[in-house]
C-alpha cells in the first residue's frame, strides 16, 4: 500500500482492529529518496502479510483492489459476532460501499472503505463451501478495464506455475448495466495466496487501478525476476524500482527475496547503499544489489 505520511499509523490501526494473530513486523526507514526520507512497514493480519510505505501523495488508494475478510464458523466459532466487531472498527473514520446485512449470497456482509481510503469487504462464509484464506485481495474491473475479469485473470493463471481457478459465477440476464456473463465473482490461485475478481460496470465507477495497491512477486533468482517482469510489464513508463503495471493496470513489484535483509541491516551506511543502487533500477539486478551491500 502507498500512503502519504500514514504508513505506520494505519498498520497500527489495522492490527488494532484485526487483533488476535496480528503483529507489526518490521519498521525501516529509507534515506534520500525522490519523496526524501520514507517509511516502509511490514505487517501481517491473521497471518496474511502485507507492507506499506509513506512515500508522498501521489497515488490515492481506491476500490478497484479491496481485502475480502471471510469469517468462517468452520474456523472460528464466534465469526458471527467478529464480522461485527471489526465492521464498527472500520466504518469508525470510514464509509460503507454496502452496507452491513443480509445478501442473497452471504447472510452477512459489509463492503467498507476505512478512514485511510482502503477497502475491505467482510463476509460470513458459508462453512460447507471449499476452505479458502481468511484475507484474499479482490480485482474489481471497471472503466476502462470492464468485462475485462476472465481476460485477465487467465492471463495470470497462464503466467504463474502453481495455478488453478476456484468458483466462477457469471451476471445472468436482466443485471444491467452489468453485462450478461460477464464476471461476477471468480476467485483463483497463484503459488498458494488466493485471489478473488469481479467485473462491475463501468458507467457505476469513476477508478480504476493504480499504484497505490500493488502486488509483490518474491523472487529468489535473477532468472525469476527476468522471467515475470517480461510476463508482467506492459508499460515502460511505470518500470521504477521493482515496480511494473500489467496489460490493464494493475502494479507488481518484482522483488529479489534478498532485498528485505538488506534494506534492514543495522548498518545504515550498508542501507544507504543498496538504496540508491536500487533506486536507479528499473528491473532489479540482484548482483549489482550484493555489490553495493558490500562496497
Amino acid at each position: 500500500m502507498w500512503f502519504d505520511k500514514e504508513a505506520i499509523e494505519a498498520a497500527k490501526f489495522y492490527v488494532s482492529v484485526f487483533g488476535l494473530h496480528s503483529k507489526v513486523n518490521n519498521i525501516t526507514q529509507l534515506h534520500n529518496t525522490p519523496s526524501g526520507d520514507v517509511d516502509v512497514v511490514s505487517w501481517s493480519l491473521w497471518d496474511y502479510e502485507f507492507q506499506a510505505i509513506s512515500a508522498g501523495p501521489y497515488f490515492k488508494i481506491n476500490p478497484s483492489i479491496s481485502f475480502m475478510v471471510n469469517f468462517d464458523p468452520s474456523q472460528d466459532k464466534d465469526a458471527k459476532t467478529r464480522i461485527d466487531t471489526i465492521w464498527n472498527k472500520l466504518i469508525d473514520g470510514g464509509t460503507a460501499l454496502m452496507p452491513l446485512d443480509k445478501y442473497p449470497f452471504s447472510e452477512r456482509y459489509g463492503w467498507v472503505k476505512d478512514r485511510y481510503g482502503v477497502s475491505w469487504q467482510l463476509i460470513y462464509t458459508n462453512p460447507k463451501g471449499e476452505e479458502r484464506p481468511l484475507i484474499i485481495p479482490s480485482l474489481l474491473y471497471v472503466t476502462d478495464t470492464c468485462d475485462k475479469a476472465e481476460e485477465a485473470t487467465e492471463f495470470y493463471l497462464s503466467i504463474f506455475k502453481n495455478a488453478k481457478r476456484g468458483a466462477v459465477a457469471r451476471y445472468p440476464a436482466g443485471m444491467e448495466p452489468n453485462k450478461e456473463g460477464a464476471i461476477m465473482f471468480t476467485d483463483f490461485m497463484l503459488e498458494g495466496q488466493w485471489f478473488a475478481a469481479m467485473d462491475g460496470s463501468a458507467r457505476m465507477h469513476d477508478f480504476s487501478f493504480n499504484e497505490a495497491i500493488s502486488f509483490m512477486v518474491h523472487c529468489k533468482d535473477q532468472e525469476e525476476i527476468d522471467y515475470f517482469w517480461k510476463k508482467l510489464s506492459a508499460d515502460p513508463k511505470a518500470e521504477q524500482c521493482g515496480w511494473c503495471k500489467d496489460k490493464n493496470g494493475v502494479s507488481w513489484q518484482i522483488v529479489p527475496t534478498i532485498l528485505e535483509k538488506l534494506i534492514s541491516d543495522q548498518d545504515p551506511k550498508k542501507v544507504a547503499r543498496v538504496t540508491e543502487a536500487f533506486l536507479k533500477m528499473k528491473k532489479f539486478d540482484i548482483a549489482a544489489l550484493e555489490k553495493a551491500y558490500r562496497s
